[in-house]
């Protein structure tokens, strides 16, 4: 399957979707309207691959429970548009950028070889945390939410990530 047999049409509803999505929670899509358009047919691309969003611009592994890190908002793009102005892509950008203040450049890759990924634990994975809480705490790993339930919201209410983005952090 190639990039190309998806449709305008559905490109250009899906495009629609993520900006009234990003700029409904405070983030603003690249405003160069035909790239973005090229990075949102690989994210839709990436979903009819792998089922899932994963970043058109890194190497997906096709196992879910290993591209967490790098589905769409991947968990380097706060970071990266904090210190770069755009995220690693250049889907997602700063006010900065989005007001012509700043341009977009390289963005250096800041995702963990596999076994770092595989290594990092959250406090309660290592055990580090202990207590009487009456519930667990859980994490986004996207945008940092916490929340404490019995499990995680089935979207983050901050930055809409799906609950397989969630983390047990105490």
């Amino acid at each position: 399957m190639s990039n190309e047999s998806i449709a305008q049409d559905e490109i250009e509803r899906r495009y629609g979707e993520l900006n009234r999505e990003a700029e409904g929670v405070g983030y603003h899509l690249n405003p160069d309207v035909e790239f973005t358009k090229k990075l949102v047919r690989g994210l839709l691309f990436n979903v009819r691959r792998y089922n899932y969003q994963a970043c058109p611009c890194r190497l997906a592994k096709g196992i879910k429970q290993e591209d967490l890190d790098i589905i769409c908002p991947c968990d380097y793009r706060d970071p990266d548009l904090r210190e770069w102005g755009a995220c690693y892509c250049a889907l997602y950008v700063s006010d900065a950028v989005l007001k012509g203040d700043e341009k977009v450049n390289a963005i250096p890759e800041r995702r963990p070889a596999r076994d770092q990924r595989l290594q990092f634990r959250s406090p309660a994975a290592t055990g580090l945390v202990t207590g009487g809480l009456s519930y667990p705490v859980w994490r986004c790993r996207v945008c940092g939410y916490l929340c404490a339930k019995e499990g995680p919201p089935l979207i983050c209410p901050i930055c809409k990530a799906k609950q397989d983005r969630f983390e047990r952090f105490i």
